[in-house]
């Protein structure tokens, strides 16, 4: 069996399995790992385990070469300098160049064989005048990455109104579709400040509970529903699908919220 453990080289991103058959390694342990673009600094994200033997891989795994060592993290701290250097040089030129985006991060290769700029632009933009400087000032390889505002709260990170860490940050991997009928659904109110996340955007939370609500609404009576209460006849207004509820509106204008086993359905 081939001993492997995963990997990842920020925190927001994705996790790349790598052999380590010589290691034994924990959670949140250094390590310098063999990729496309050469060494790379990461760190575990998983414990090192043994892969089943049912399970073949689809193509030959890079290696784990060595725990990370002082001189790495020194080096680390240049590259991040560079990093703050090259943001700093793209927000000058695509000044100069009229153009229009945001670039709110810049990743190094370790091997500082290419910077990778990552941006949001409300439009598609023409970046190739900017590549060229960008090329000729840090004499390297240049990637420009445009990507969604969701992606950049993903990657930038932040805590959210429940005081937690964000969602896409902590944990989502792929990011879902959130709606107005979702926030309509669990009768939140349509305020922007009260459904929308740091991105700007439907809060993703939305998306976790919309299935309990769709479930829970269907044991109710549709809105409209003529029904009989201790209070008399009246029509259903609302719904508090959580706690089994229904909100009657009598024929003398009062509303009151009562479970369902205190109504009667008048057909």
């Amino acid at each position: 069996m081939t001993k492997v453990v995963g990997v990842k080289f920020n925190s927001f991103g994705k996790i790349y399995t790598f052999e380590c058959e010589n290691f034994v390694l924990e959670k949140k342990t250094d390590v310098i790992v063999e990729t496309k673009q050469g060494l790379e600094l990461g760190f575990t994200a998983t414990s090192s385990y043994e892969l089943k033997a049912n399970k073949p891989l689809a193509k030959p795994l890079k290696k784990v070469i060595r725990l990370a060592e002082d001189e790495d993290y020194e080096k680390l701290k240049i590259i991040k300098a560079k990093e703050a250097e090259a943001r700093k040089y793209c927000l000058i030129f695509a000044r100069e160049l009229g153009i229009s985006m945001n670039p709110f991060m810049v990743k190094s290769t370790f091997a500082s064989k290419k910077l990778t700029f990552f941006f949001v632009s409300k439009k598609r933009i023409d970046f190739r005048e900017l590549v060229r400087k960008l090329a000729k000032k840090f004499e390297t390889k240049i990637e420009m990455r445009q990507v969604g505002v969701r992606n950049q709260a993903k990657t930038l990170g932040g805590i959210g109104r429940c005081g937690r860490e964000i969602c896409c940050c902590a944990y989502i991997e792929k990011f879902i579709p959130v709606s107005i009928k979702m926030v309509k659904q669990q009768g939140i109110s349509l305020n922007p400040g009260k459904t929308s996340g740091l991105c700007g955007r439907l809060m993703c939370c939305l998306n976790f509970e919309n299935q309990a609500y769709e479930i829970l609404k269907t044991k109710m009576p549709p809105i409209n529903t003529k029904v009989e209460s201790a209070l008399g006849k009246g029509k259903i207004v609302g719904h508090n699908p959580i706690a089994q509820k229904v909100i009657v509106k009598t024929a003398d204008n009062q509303t009151v919220e009562t479970e369902l086993n205190n109504i009667v359905i008048i057909k």
